[in-house]
């Protein structure tokens, strides 16, 4: 069978199986696209014929699974990155937009103060300083993982406290 039939028979299948992982349109797509490049190069690996649609179903599965993966981790990387400090040195379109800008600076300000000692110094140093958590691990000589770490549960209380209002 050649890779037009596969395509022919599969797609359909394929795509439902990637959707129903992905949910979103496009990314299904993608999956099926990069499955069957993925089956194409293993082609020779198959040896049951009859076996062909569950080997391709389980490389779709196996596949949107990375995909949905990937997105996740990119999003966080996303969200992570929102710079706190630059939120507030942002031009004012009105006055109404400037009074909520103060009142999320008091908010985040309000936030670091109630911070122990330790969660500050690693919190400000990342925002203020724009240091990296590796050179945050070798001045406070912590482990660099701790220092991910406390960033991490620090941002993440953060944004529970100012809600998706202002992190959207």
């Amino acid at each position: 069978m050649d890779m037009r039939e596969i395509c022919r028979l599969y797609n359909k299948r394929l795509y439902h199986i990637a959707y129903n992982i992905t949910r979103d349109h496009y990314l299904a797509q993608d999956v099926v696209q990069e499955s069957l490049l993925k089956a194409y190069k293993k082609m020779d690996s198959i040896d049951d014929q009859e076996k062909l649609g569950a080997w391709l179903s389980s490389i779709a599965t196996r596949t949107a699974i990375d995909f949905v993966r990937k997105e996740r981790r990119t999003n966080e990387r996303i969200q992570d990155s929102f710079d706190f400090e630059n939120c507030m040195e942002s031009k004012f379109i009105d006055a109404g937009q400037e009074a909520e800008v103060n009142l999320l600076e008091e908010q985040i300000y309000a936030y670091v103060d109630s911070l122990s000692y330790e969660q500050k110094r690693v919190f400000l140093l990342k925002t203020k300083h724009g240091l990296k958590e590796k050179e945050i691990a070798d001045i406070l000589h912590l482990n660099p993982n701790t220092v991910k770490t406390k960033l991490y549960r620090v941002r993440q209380h953060l944004r529970e406290i100012l809600g998706d209002r202002y992190l959207a």
